[in-house]
């Protein structure tokens, strides 16, 4: 009767791999290769946003004006007072500060709505190919791929009272107004900045619903086709709902992007906005750059910042708890 023997694991090799064992106790080396990539992108986010975000928390702490502006890290600490200054709706600059917030709320939610509305109907209507689509899809996308300077420059132009093409429609070819108006001053102001933030805006979320889009199943639509449902059906019973997950950080984003806009006003006013158009970012820039008074203009900064971290905290919060329930 033949025997077969199995010959001694090596010492020192793991059974079966070849490969060295290793001590026990002893944890594998890490590599630091993938700290080396990411050393760049930490160090330009702590020198352009970070390290900024802590000066301007320390300046919004000094009384830094402009007698002080010389030597700043020796301005006179003032500690809260800034603070109680902007958050005192009974003094001028609290004042101020609560009617821009009140313009910038309603700036925001008029043109994040709007946005969303045009860039989710042009998505539904262009889902389906048909000749041209690509055409216009391309030209839909067009302000959004165009510089914000030169889009905004343009507009400038357009509102221009007596040589303006707006007022040129309006007035001589359609004769929908009897005067031409004043665009860019008064209580048109805030209509003319409203037009141009929803024209630069709704083209990124028309990319956004028009890429959660080609994620939905064609199955669902023709099941709910062979159940009766019509058009209206089954965007409210399909296409929303699988789109959920994308509004979520659709609406996050336009939220942030339009409440921190400071270059659409800044361009279209030239930095002095009127006061039915007076944007917080516009507001903040002016308390700061144009008074010289930047302890005060930090300390609304810093105030922003605590809300915009607020609303997004208790939006993430609202939205978690939804798709939980769900």
């Amino acid at each position: 009767m033949a025997t077969t023997t199995t010959p001694a694991a090596t010492p020192g090799r793991t059974k079966g791999t070849g490969k060295p064992a290793r001590p026990p106790g002893r944890r594998p080396r890490r590599s630091l290769l993938p700290y080396l990539l990411l050393a760049p992108a930490v160090a330009l986010e702590l020198a352009i946003h970070v390290i900024p975000m802590l000066v301007g928390a320390w300046m919004s702490l000094l009384e830094l004006t402009q007698f002080h502006i010389r030597d700043w890290a020796g301005a006179p600490f003032v500690g809260l007072d800034n603070y109680r200054v902007v958050l005192d709706v009974n003094s001028a600059a609290g004042a101020e500060l609560l009617r821009s917030f009140r313009v910038t709320v309603i700036y925001t939610v008029l043109s994040v709505g709007l946005s969303w509305v045009l860039g989710t109907t042009a998505a539904v209507l262009l889902q389906r190919p048909f000749r041209g689509r690509a055409v216009l899809r391309a030209l839909f996308l067009t302000p959004y791929a165009l510089p914000v300077y030169t889009a905004v420059i343009t507009w400038t132009f357009l509102f221009q009272r007596d040589t303006g093409l707006v007022n040129h429609v309006l007035v001589d070819q359609l004769s929908l107004l009897d005067d031409r108006p004043f665009w860019l001053i008064g209580d048109n102001s805030f209509v003319a900045l409203l037009i141009v933030s929803i024209w630069r805006t709704w083209p990124f979320a028309f990319l956004c619903i028009m890429a959660g889009l080609q994620n939905i199943p064609d199955e669902l639509y023709e099941a709910a086709a062979m159940d009766g449902a019509g058009f209206w059906r089954r965007l409210h019973a399909v296409t929303l709902p699988m789109l959920r997950p994308v509004n979520l950080v659709l609406l996050l984003v336009l939220f942030l992007w339009t409440f921190n806009d400071f270059n659409t006003p800044y361009v279209l006013f030239g930095g002095s906005a009127p006061a039915e158009a007076d944007l917080i970012s516009l507001h903040i820039y002016r308390s700061s750059f144009q008074t010289w008074d930047f302890g005060t203009g930090s300390a609304m900064s810093v105030t922003l910042l605590l809300f915009l971290l607020l609303v997004t905290a208790g939006y993430l919060l609202l939205t978690n708890r939804r798709r939980n329930d769900a």
